[in-house]
């Protein structure tokens, strides 16, 4: 809070004031001065915090954040959306704990931060997430606000309908809890979708794995989720990149192969690690991190690879 005879930061207008930019194409402001609170409550700040803000809008949020922070470093691309949140800390002992980055939060270097705060654009929401879970040094929490059904994504275990390569893809790196459903009206003018609110805690030490053939062996197990692996492993087009990218590997790694086309003896060693790890007539859509580990690992062992 506030120290005792210091200038606090003022929130301008009357009534509930917006915050945030934020679904579809247009922007939505957060008006519910409760909703911002308890977000701010749940990001669970430190007085020795610096916070990353991703879309500030007018400040609102800001605000609650920098009497609790050490820092707070906002990005925001709208030069306007700027000049409202320097209005709500001008003349305050705020002003010298701000600052405010001009740029797209995908495109931009991120700073150093331990808690980072967001209520985004929601076409932006996955190449966000993967770039914090990438962002260096690991940051302690990320409390963001989604479109509602990109929010369940996130969390959805083995099973549930909404179960994707986006869920496993997340959970491998980060643990996910939901927050807080956040319902349209308290938007303004009020999108077309329900949002939530989503605790993302990045993994540390994170796993040992290369994300990139991770991903790449997820991607397509994902295409079928609901057909078993050898029936998406076997495909003509399955075996003739994994071909490719063997072929690749043995080059790298100065090993000898056969002349010849090499799917048949491919479609043996995908068979054969289908069932070493138990997996042949298992689907995608009711496996979990561990399994794909397992799966990843496998086919690693006999040279193939995923990317």
């Amino acid at each position: 809070m506030p120290k005792v005879g210091k200038k606090r930061a003022r929130v301008h207008g009357t009534g509930p004031v917006p915050t945030g930019a934020r679904g579809g194409k247009g922007q939505h402001f957060l008006r519910n001065m409760s909703v911002v609170q308890r977000i701010v409550d749940k990001a669970a700040i430190k007085n020795t915090d610096t916070v990353l803000e991703i879309g500030p809008g007018t400040g609102i949020m800001t605000v609650c954040m920098l009497e609790r922070a050490k820092r707070v470093i906002c990005v925001e691309l709208d030069p306007r959306m700027i000049a409202e949140t320097l209005k709500q800390v001008q003349g305050t002992e705020y002003a010298s704990h701000l600052r405010i980055i001009q740029g797209d939060a995908i495109k931009a270097a991120l700073p150093y931060f331990d808690v980072c705060v967001a209520n985004i654009p929601y076409q932006i929401s996955s190449p966000l997430v993967f770039k914090l879970l990438s962002h260096r040094p690991i940051f302690r929490c990320a409390v963001i606000m989604f479109q509602e059904e990109f929010a369940l994504r996130l969390s959805a275990q083995p099973g549930d309908n909404l179960y994707c390569r986006l869920s496993v893809n997340c959970q491998l790196l980060a643990r996910v809890s939901q927050l807080l459903k956040v319902g349209r009206n308290n938007f303004r003018p009020p999108p077309k979708v329900e949002s939530r609110v989503v605790r993302i805690e990045p993994r540390n030490p994170p796993p040992p794995v290369d994300f990139v053939e991770w991903d790449g062996l997820v991607r397509i197990c994902f295409n079928r989720k609901n057909k078993t692996l050898r029936s998406v492993m076997m495909t003509k087009t399955v075996l003739g990149m994994l071909e490719t990218n063997y072929r690749t590997y043995c080059s790298l790694n100065n090993q000898t192969i056969e002349d010849g086309p090499l799917t048949p003896s491919m479609r043996e060693r995908v068979e054969a690690v289908l069932i070493e790890t138990d997996m042949l007539g298992k689907r995608a859509a009711k496996l979990g991190t561990d399994d794909f580990l397992k799966l990843l690992n496998g086919f690693n062992t006999v040279g193939i690879h995923f990317r």
